[in-house]
C-alpha cells in the first residue's frame, strides 16, 4: 500500500492521498439487488403519477393534487441543482481537492467555468429552439391581435362595406372558424416544440446525476444502508418533478412519447446500479479519473438545472404565465408546494 509522509509531503500529494480510497464493496449483494426493483418500481409510479393524472381525466385525480405534483417537483429540481449537483462538483474537482490542484485543473476554477458554459449553452439552445419556432409559423409572442378590415375602416373613418347577403355571411363565418381553429392549432404546436426542448434539456441534465449514484448505490461501503432508503426518496422526488414538468406539456393525444420519456427516467438509475455491481470489485469511486468523469458531469448538470429550475419552471410559471391564476389561495398553496420540495430535497443532502 503506498504511504505519504504527512511530514515531509507536498500538500498536494497530502490532499490526494486523503481523498483517495480504494473499493468499499463491503457484500449485500442481495439488498443492493433489491434497491435495482425498489428504485425502479416507485421512482417510475411517482414519475408517471402527474402525467395520468393530466392525461385521464376518468382518473378524477383532485387539482389539490396534481399543483402539489406539479410545483413540489419544481422546488425538487432547484434544489437537486444547487444541494446534489453544483457542490458534490465542488467536492470533486473545486479549488482545494485532489484535481482541483493538479496539472492545468490547478490553473482556474473549472467547475464554475463548467457550470457557466452548461448555463449559457442551455440558454443559447433554448433560445434558439424559440426563436426557430416563431420564425417558421411568422409569429412573435408580442405580435399584436390582428385587426379586422371592418375595424380599421370604421376607426379611419372609411365607407363600411354594405352587409352582405345571408349565404355569403355564414361562408365568411365559417372561413373565419377555420381560421381561428387553424391558428390555435399552430400555437399549441409552436407551445410544445418550445417545451419538449426544455424538457428535454431538463431531463438529459438529471439522468447524468441519476447514472453517477447509481453506480456509486452499487459499490459503496458503510454508507449502504443509510444511502439506499435516502435514494428512493431522492430518485422518487426528481421524477415527480419530471412527471410534474412533463405534464404541462401539450402532447398530442395519443401520443407514446411522454410515456417513453418517463420510462427512461425510472429505468436509469437502475441499470446504473446494476453496472455498479457488475464492477463491484474494480470501480473506485474516489480515485482521480472517477472524480473527473463525476465531477465535469455534476457540474454540466448543474448548470442545466440551475437554468431549467430557475428559468423553466420558476420565473415562467409564476412571474412570466400570462394565464397564471390569480386566485391568492392556490397561488400561496403553490409556493408552499414549491417551498416544500426544496427543502424536503436539500435536507436529504445531509445523506446523499
Amino acid at each position: 500500500m503506498h504511504t505519504v509522509d504527512l511530514d515531509s509531503a507536498d500538500p498536494v500529494d497530502v490532499i490526494c492521498y486523503l481523498n483517495k480510497s480504494d473499493n468499499e464493496y463491503d457484500g449485500r449483494l442481495g439488498a443492493r439487488i433489491s434497491a435495482i426493483f425498489v428504485i425502479l418500481v416507485v421512482s417510475s409510479a411517482v414519475t408517471f403519477f402527474p402525467v395520468l393524472a393530466k392525461r385521464i381525466p376518468k382518473l378524477r385525480i383532485p387539482l389539490y393534487v396534481y399543483l402539489f405534483a406539479r410545483y413540489f417537483g419544481a422546488g425538487v429540481i432547484v434544489a437537486t441543482a444547487f444541494i446534489h449537483l453544483l457542490d458534490p462538483a465542488y467536492g470533486e474537482i473545486g479549488p482545494q481537492t485532489c484535481v482541483g490542484m493538479t496539472g492545468g485543473w490547478a490553473d482556474y476554477s473549472w467547475c464554475p467555468a463548467i457550470v457557466l458554459a452548461s448555463l449559457m449553452g442551455i440558454f443559447l439552445l433554448d433560445f434558439g429552439a424559440e426563436r426557430y419556432v416563431e420564425v417558421k409559423y411568422g409569429i412573435c409572442r408580442e405580435d399584436p391581435e390582428p385587426i379586422m378590415t371592418d375595424s380599421v375602416g370604421q376607426a379611419q373613418g372609411q365607407q363600411v362595406k354594405p352587409a352582405q347577403p345571408a349565404g355569403e355571411e355564414r361562408k365568411r363565418s365559417k372561413d373565419s372558424s377555420l381560421e381561428s381553429q387553424s391558428m390555435e392549432e399552430v400555437y399549441i404546436d409552436r407551445s410544445f416544440k418550445q417545451q419538449i426542448a426544455a424538457f428535454l434539456i431538463l431531463e438529459f441534465g438529471v439522468i447524468f446525476h441519476s447514472v453517477i449514484i447509481g453506480l456509486n448505490l452499487g459499490v459503496t461501503g458503510d454508507e449502504f444502508a443509510t444511502l439506499y432508503p435516502v435514494l428512493v426518496f431522492h430518485q422518487s422526488f426528481e421524477g415527480l418533478g419530471i412527471g410534474a414538468r412533463m405534464s404541462a406539456i401539450p402532447f398530442r393525444k395519443g401520443s407514446w412519447l411522454p410515456w417513453i420519456l418517463c420510462g427512461l427516467y425510472g429505468l436509469t438509475t437502475p441499470i446504473s446500479i446494476a453496472i455498479g455491481l457488475g464492477v463491484r470489485t474494480t470501480y473506485n469511486s474516489g480515485s482521480f479519473t472517477a472524480n473527473v468523469v463525476s465531477g465535469v458531469l455534476d457540474a454540466i448538470s448543474a448548470g442545466i438545472l440551475i437554468y431549467t429550475g430557475l428559468v423553466e419552471l420558476l420565473a415562467r410559471d409564476f412571474l412570466f404565465d400570462p394565464h397564471r391564476t390569480q386566485d391568492n389561495k392556490r397561488l400561496t398553496f403553490m409556493v408552499i408546494s414549491m417551498l416544500l420540495g426544496a427543502g424536503l430535497m436539500a435536507l436529504l443532502g445531509k445523506w446523499a
